[in-house]
């Protein structure tokens, strides 16, 4: 098996969605993966390209490697991933937690999408708790971390934890827990488990919107650093304030602005829905109809 080390990694922050995505890589085998891809889109005018997926291919190509892996730690909600686009390129295969499927069960009837690939088809693998595999001669750990959604995971490769949005900056929190599927009891406990690695073990976060008083965007603090720091979930913090704390400030949130696009596209690992008899996709918009517009109108 692979063996525990520290690996090399290159972050790309994407400003329109405040997330960053990672290339990853063993310095000796050369051997990559890219975590959490970023798909450049416009919600105005429903465009989409590629431009920061180019980028990440552009430095893994720079760099002499070879892609094995896209690694997702969720089914995001506010930016639509380049999956797809960068296994087209490279031949790297999409992967996911396991309970992707149960993701899937909570939007499918949302958006009738019938044509949803079951038991999480559309991805290549779904990853168990506690599985282990290679990335060169690096071995990488997947560790479920539910509370922001049901599927979310970290991946822990050698000193370091990629832990999508389960945790921010040890200066701004933690994860909103209001998604459907999502808990925040449950959302504590994972967070306990990745607080228990090594403290010396680099956190790096899937998004950063710059704290209060401080100027430039992070996204890598450390065990230590969040235990000590993290004002949700530091030393001291009790479950039972941590929940209060967590489903008070998720009551006043307003839904991600890509929400609905994000979802459809990323439950299908990137894949857009497919197109209508006049070749064009369309992103549906569930609508809810509040009071006198749900009443039938009635003939005079």
């Amino acid at each position: 098996m692979a063996e525990r080390g520290s690996p090399a990694i290159r972050a790309f922050f994407d400003a329109a969605t405040n997330t960053v995505s990672y290339l990853v890589w063993d310095e000796a085998s050369r051997e990559g993966a890219v975590i959490d891809p970023v798909l450049d889109w416009d919600n105005r005018a429903g465009t989409a390209d590629t431009g920061g997926a180019d980028a990440i291919l552009a430095a893994a190509e720079a760099e002499g490697l070879t892609l094995r892996w896209v690694l997702e730690t969720h089914v995001h909600a506010d930016h639509l991933t380049a999956a797809p686009y960068i296994k087209a390129r490279t031949g790297a295969r999409i992967g996911i937690g396991e309970h992707i499927r149960d993701v899937q069960a909570i939007f499918r009837p949302v958006f009738d999408a019938a044509d949803l690939a079951p038991e999480g088809g559309d991805f290549d693998l779904l990853f168990a708790d506690g599985e282990r595999f290679a990335l060169g001669g690096l071995e990488v750990e997947v560790i479920h971390v539910p509370g922001h959604t049901p599927a979310c995971i970290a991946y822990r490769i050698g000193d370091a934890a990629f832990v999508g949005d389960t945790l921010f900056m040890p200066d701004y929190g933690t994860a909103r827990c209001d998604f459907p599927g999502g808990d925040a009891r449950t959302l504590w406990r994972s967070i306990r488990r990745l607080l228990e690695l090594p403290p010396e073990t680099r956190i790096f976060t899937a998004h950063d919107y710059k704290a209060p008083g401080r100027d430039e965007f992070a996204w890598e603090s450390t065990v230590a650093e969040q235990r000590a720091r993290n004002p949700h979930v530091k030393d001291g913090v009790t479950e039972e304030e941590f929940v209060a704390m967590r489903e008070a400030k998720d009551a006043k949130l307003a839904p991600p602005v890509l929400l609905l696009p994000s979802i459809q596209v990323n439950m299908r690992a990137g894949r857009f829905p497919p197109a209508e008899s006049n070749g064009v996709r369309y992103m549906k918009i569930p609508v809810v109809l509040r009071g006198g517009l749900n009443e039938e109108r009635r003939s005079p």
